[in-house]
């Protein structure tokens, strides 16, 4: 029974939407374990691009059963938008599958996010508004509403009642916002259910019969490495925990059952937000990153912050992963580049770090280790065999292999399906 976990390895945007659209051809199982709406997989077929925020990847391969796991913290609103418009492109949807223990976004989770970043001023994480923070708040102190009280009537409009009148005096006393109308929330999240109701199932339950009967499962994470909760450059993180092993409690399957950790490494670095970024560029190469990549968030519409390649940061997700493949996405963004740098250490203050500090006032601080290679300066994006990329693009990419002590996996040049190396397959 093989498992794939594929995981980011930077701050999220690595293009796993591309890796995981790849695997998920081979798998017959494919899984969300955690994060929300507030995360973007952008899948490219046959020209046309599609917008993911919940929807497992392989949404777009018929006769694939996709996981919505416990993990997850889901917005109705947002999930069943995603729903409609994949119907509206005659793509069946009706493999999903939704945990009946994933916690539910609430519209006063929405407004409280919106409040509390504002009130951060300077101070600000940079959350994209969407509800997910206050969801796993709620989650974590117990006051929550599962799928599986969505979906019941009367213990909806309980937990509600209690969860309206709670929140209505913060958002009125605290930050002088209007309160929220309980019979409209209600009504509005009872017409939610009777729409979501057909795909709620126990996915752990679900996910154990599949280990049993050897089928094949992929995991897909949201976010990355360096958005953790508990291992990213906290404060400025996710909510939850989008590495390897967040998939045995977002997805409630042990650890034993994951066979292969791949992880997604854009060619170079970016991040969306706050928080240190010690590669960023804030000259004419950034610039030039950013409009040749398009980097833009797929939620948020933000430029993202971008730099040179931090394999410094993704050896440090090596070592948190177990990651056993890497697999390289965007090569072709640096094809114009005369030539290219990777970070492939940090001194502070005279000193060699052996670790990605915890303190974010050191990060801030410390000096990119750089080895600088020549670029390839042509256009790879029809190359479809490894031996046939540039010399330089190939040492660059193998360079970045032996710095983080992982193989290469796959390398891509391009957004389409068709433009994937693959050099190790992982099913």
């Amino acid at each position: 029974m093989p498992a794939v976990v594929v995981i980011g390895t930077q701050w999220g945007d690595e293009g796993k939407g591309k890796i995981v659209d790849n695997l998920a051809e081979q798998a017959d199982v494919v899984v969300r374990y955690s994060g929300g709406s507030n995360a973007g997989h952008t899948v490219v077929v046959d020209g046309k691009e599609y917008k993911l925020h919940l929807l497992p990847s392989g949404i777009l391969y018929k006769g694939k059963t996709c996981v919505v796991a416990n993990g997850v913290v889901l917005d109705p609103e947002s999930i069943l938008k995603e729903l409609r418009g994949m119907e509206a492109q005659g793509i069946d949807v009706s493999g999903l599958r939704i945990s009946d223990r994933a916690h539910v976004v609430l519209p006063y989770h929405k407004k409280l996010d919106e409040l509390q970043e504002a009130a951060l001023g300077d101070a600000k994480i940079g959350t994209t508004n969407k509800g997910i923070g206050p969801c796993y708040m709620d989650k974590a102190a117990r006051v929550g509403i599962r799928v599986a009280d969505l979906i019941d009537p009367e213990v909806f409009a309980q937990k509600l009642a209690r969860n309206i009148a709670e929140k209505n005096k913060i958002l009125t006393a605290i930050y002088g916002a209007e309160p929220f109308d309980y019979a409209t929330v209600l009504a509005q999240y009872n017409e939610y259910a009777k729409q979501l109701a057909p795909y709620v199932t126990d996915t752990a339950t679900l996910l154990h019969q599949s280990v049993a009967k050897g089928e094949k499962i992929m995991f897909e994470g949201a976010q990355a490495t360096f958005l953790d909760l508990d291992h990213g450059t906290y404060p400025y993180v996710t909510s939850s925990n989008p590495i390897a092993g967040g998939v045995s409690t977002g997805a409630g399957v042990g650890p034993k059952a994951i066979t292969t950790v791949v992880g997604v490494v854009k060619a170079y670095s970016t991040r969306v937000g706050e928080g240190p970024f010690a590669t960023e560029l804030l000259n004419e190469t950034g610039d030039h990153i950013r409009q040749r990549g398009h980097e833009y968030g797929t939620t948020t519409g933000r430029p993202r912050r971008c730099g040179w390649l931090d394999a410094r940061v993704v050896r440090y997700a090596a070592m948190l992963n177990s990651l056993d493949y890497l697999a390289i996405t965007r090569l072709d963004i640096l094809d114009e580049l005369p030539s290219l740098k990777i970070c492939v250490g940090y001194r502070h203050n005279g000193r060699l770090l052996e670790e990605i500090p915890a303190s974010l006032k050191v990060l801030a601080e410390v000096e990119p280790i750089y080895e600088e290679m020549p670029g390839w300066q042509q256009d790879i994006s029809g190359i479809r065999k490894y031996e046939d990329l540039p010399l330089n693009a190939r040492r660059y990419v193998e360079r970045l292999s032996e710095v983080v002590g992982v193989p290469l996996g796959i390398v891509s040049v391009g957004p389409g399906r068709e433009q994937t190396i693959i050099l190790k397959k992982m099913f």
